[in-house]
């Protein structure tokens, strides 16, 4: 059995895996034509701009992760029609929380920069940027939350090439708006909303080459199903939003501490640091539709090998990610346009940073296995636990180290959340249900 077991998590997780690297290279394509073309002033102000963008793309994310759990949990206790009326529910909720995005959010997006805390040039680049995106708010969304919905379909596959056919456009289409065209950091903005539109369509035909889901699916929003859904989605709403709200956190810290040349810095540092952590984030929502259809069928055996399994993975993905990285600390800045200033900072400042992934191997699989059995609580613990420890760091280790305890703020609050992480997981073990496990 555990041949087989192994065998789903490696045909679930190495396409989730892909499709979450290829999320995080996304945002880094725009980071680098933006940096090249308009300097470290182009590149803070996407930087500083892209929390909102997170905000978007964090409700898709949570929508569609939980309509996910839901459907696996109903797959996993054969109750295939309800699994179907939570699928249509979900697409119904992410196209209309797509449109409320833009309604509100268009209405305040300069006062939002200005509370995110930019001024000047920065506010003009940031403001192009937001204009764009927040026009696009329906199509981040829906691409962000389909996803995850199709992976309990067994389309891990259409969902990788889905974002890689999206990635690919946004390459092409940065490369003809901010270089060709030199329309700056709007130009970029209108690359991402035109991709994410074109990685929508293998999404369609993926469902409509399905007929048994095609023709059942019931998009008619049932309250007692909703409720179930924006329940659930609280945790990987959250998870998703996090590292924006660590990003727009520490972009204070290093303006009040550093100024420019430290933001341009920070922002080089999210964007290497995004990719490692979407990776394992990707073994923790790629396992989730087997874990979620082995809780609904109540077998333990399976679920506590892919939980271990899961681990181990992680942190072997933390530290290869590590060894392939470390070396490249002098050249990277300059891959995104960065000035010598920036990339002498970045090189001291991501020795910090990877050393809090280990420790972000084990919390990010923790996080996804609780929110995989509905284990909110949990789950929430950990995610909010990270932002509050960060914040309070942050209001006294600058003061006493500097720039050093910026970066520093972010290692202990990640240790401290690993011992908490043990305690949750241990805990969890000895509930009566998996003794037997």
């Amino acid at each position: 059995m555990k041949q087989m077991y192994s065998s789903q998590f490696y045909r679930h997780v190495l396409p989730s895996m892909i499709s979450f690297a290829f999320t995080g290279i996304y945002t880094i394509v725009d980071g680098i034509f933006v940096g090249l073309k308009v300097s470290d002033t182009g590149l803070a102000a996407i930087n500083i701009a892209y929390p909102i963008l997170a905000f978007i793309l964090a409700i898709g994310t949570g929508i569609g992760m939980a309509g996910a759990i839901h459907i696996a949990i109903y797959k996993g206790q054969k109750e295939e029609d309800q699994a179907l009326s939570v699928c249509g529910n979900t697409i119904t909720l992410l196209i209309l929380s797509g449109l409320l995005c833009t309604l509100i959010l268009w209405p305040i997006r300069s006062w939002l920069l200005t509370v995110l805390g930019t001024e000047g040039i920065v506010f003009n680049y940031a403001q192009e940027y937001l204009n764009v995106i927040l026009l696009g708010s329906v199509f981040h969304l829906t691409a962000c939350g389909i996803t995850p919905i199709i992976r309990n379909y067994n389309g891990s596959i259409t969902a990788m090439n889905s974002m890689i056919f999206g990635f690919t456009a946004n390459i092409f289409l940065d490369w003809l708006f901010v270089f060709h065209w030199n329309y700056g950091t709007a130009g970029a903005a209108f690359a991402t909303v035109l991709a994410q539109v074109l990685s929508l369509i293998p999404c369609v035909i993926f469902f409509m080459k399905r007929k048994t889901i095609f023709k059942n699916i019931k998009f008619q929003l049932n309250a007692y199903l909703v409720k179930k859904i924006a329940s659930a989605s609280i945790s990987p709403f959250a998870l998703t939003l996090s590292p924006s709200i660590s990003i727009v956190i520490l972009n204070y810290a290093c303006l009040t501490y550093g100024g420019t040349d430290v933001v341009a810095c920070y922002a080089v540092i999210s964007y290497i640091i995004c990719i490692v952590q979407l990776l394992l984030q990707g073994i923790g929502d790629g396992v989730q539709p087997l874990i979620g259809q082995y809780y609904g069928a109540k077998n333990w055996e399976a679920l506590h090998y892919l939980q271990n399994k899961s681990y181990l993975f992680s942190l072997i993905t933390a530290i290869l990610n590590f060894l392939v990285l470390y070396p490249l600390r002098h050249v990277m800045p300059y891959w995104f346009g960065a000035s010598s200033a920036s990339a002498e900072l970045f090189a001291y400042g991501i020795h910090y940073f990877y050393i809090g992934q280990l420790f972000v191997s084990f919390i990010r699989v923790s996080i996804s296995y609780f929110y995989a059995i509905n284990q909110n609580l949990n789950a929430s613990i950990l995610i909010y636990g990270e932002i509050l420890l960060q914040t309070l760091f942050l209001l006294f280790l600058p003061q006493i180290m500097g720039i050093d305890g910026i970066w520093l703020s972010v290692a202990a609050a990640q240790f401290i959340l690993l011992i908490t992480a043990f305690f949750l997981v241990f805990r969890h073990s000895q509930d009566p249900a998996k003794k037997h496990a």
